[in-house]
């Protein structure tokens, strides 16, 4: 049987940028949504959205600008909408602590294992770094996946362009957020984020 837990770890550092809000209830346990900020060595900045249990903390202590420590997991779930669902991303507190120590705003550390489930989109940009868009699927507990976009770059994007669907992979990175602009069919433009994991090791098992 495989451990569930040790599939999926994460480990981040950053400042609270927004009161956590009730997110939903499941089994009389609430469940609430805040964002943390942390930073890049490029200093820019990845806005995180966190998923976190009233079991956890307590939520009122939670403010902004404090200076956390997560651990958990990195989790998906569908959210429909009218034309499609769409994958909603957020790292799953199991444990939250607060400091002072200003090194802990730039870790963010990702390590997953899962199988390959859509084909790999491999290209390369106009200054030729290659780049290789994947989608991981992580077991969770109860028959439950999570499904994660991840980035790789490099000779890592080269090595995975022609993977199979349902190749078991071993990944180590950081959450990253994204803004973009998506076109409507009205021709307005919407601003989006996306989240992914920036691969930096990656392997095959």
């Amino acid at each position: 049987m495989e451990n569930y837990l040790e599939n999926n770890k994460v480990f981040i550092g950053g400042r609270v940028v927004e009161k956590p809000e009730l997110s939903h209830e499941v089994y009389g346990e609430k469940f609430y949504r805040f964002s943390v900020k942390t930073d890049r060595l490029s200093e820019q900045e990845d806005i995180l959205p966190v998923i976190i249990s009233e079991r956890v903390t307590n939520i009122e202590d939670i403010s902004v600008g404090d200076m956390v420590q997560i651990s958990g997991q990195f989790r998906s779930y569908n959210m429909p909408s009218e034309t499609r669902n769409k994958l909603v991303l957020s790292i799953f507190v199991k444990e939250l602590e607060y400091t002072d120590d200003e090194k802990i705003l730039s870790v963010n550390n990702a390590v997953l294992e899962g199988y390959i489930c859509k084909n790999p989109i491999y290209r390369k940009t106009p200054l030729g770094r290659e780049i290789a868009d994947i989608l991981v699927a992580v077991n969770r507990t109860y028959k439950k996946s999570d499904y994660i976009p991840c980035i790789l770059w490099g000779r890592n994007a080269k090595y995975c362009e022609n993977l199979e669907i349902g190749t078991k992979v071993s990944i180590e990175g950081r959450i990253q957020s994204r803004n973009y602009e998506k076109k409507l069919e009205d021709g307005q433009i919407q601003k989006k984020v996306a989240y992914e994991v920036s691969v930096s090791k990656f392997s095959i098992e």
